[in-house]
């Protein structure tokens, strides 16, 4: 009996140490197992989206919690709050999904409302404590997006390439797209 014990310690062990050599290139979403739903009645919608950019992942949570998680690369390095138009920083907040389109450059996209109320009156208040120059813009255009299909990479390298935008491998964006609403809200955290 002690020796199936040392044993089975012994391959938990050598487990341990397979999983922490993993590369970061077999970084791929994750889902629970089960099928996306349909929306029942229309208006309803059981999704929502969290931004941690620290983690560099995007979670999808529906009614039961958990659902789905990408990972996914930003704009810039310097993961803090969007200041202005130009930065290419991902704004932190609250948003919504007010769009879906697919780009010409990247494929399937879920445009979100930035700069929205919450947006601006940061943009406001930092004008006013001069952390940002008087004559500078908020920017917008600020999405959810695939990458381009050869530069799924990016993700696997945590190569930050867009311009303030969230971006997800092109064949998972494909996933996210097809089952998220209009209307979906995201939160972005630092």
């Amino acid at each position: 009996m002690k020796h199936r014990l040392v044993l089975s310690l012994s391959c938990i062990s050598i487990l341990c140490v397979i999983i922490a050599f993993v590369p970061a290139s077999s970084r791929k979403a994750s889902f629970r197992e089960r099928p996306h739903k349909q929306i029942l009645k229309e208006g309803e919608n059981p999704y929502y989206i969290i931004v941690d950019k620290s983690d560099y992942e995007l979670k999808v949570y529906d009614d039961e919690g958990w659902y789905a998680t990408y990972p996914i690369v930003f704009g810039s390095k310097d993961l803090s709050d969007k200041m202005r138009e130009g930065d290419k920083r991902t704004p932190n907040g609250s948003f919504k999904v007010i769009l879906k389109k697919i780009h010409d450059k990247w494929g399937p996209e879920l445009l979100l409302d930035y700069p929205n109320k919450d947006s601006y009156e940061k943009f406001r208040e930092r004008k006013q404590q001069g952390l940002i120059p008087k004559n500078a813009k908020i920017g917008g255009g600020i999405a959810i997006h695939a990458t381009r299909p050869q530069e799924e990479w990016t993700v696997d390298n945590f190569y930050n390439w867009t311009d303030g935008c969230v971006s997800v491998k092109y064949t998972e964006m494909k996933d996210l797209y097809s089952y998220i609403p209009v209307g979906t809200e995201v939160t972005i955290q630092p």
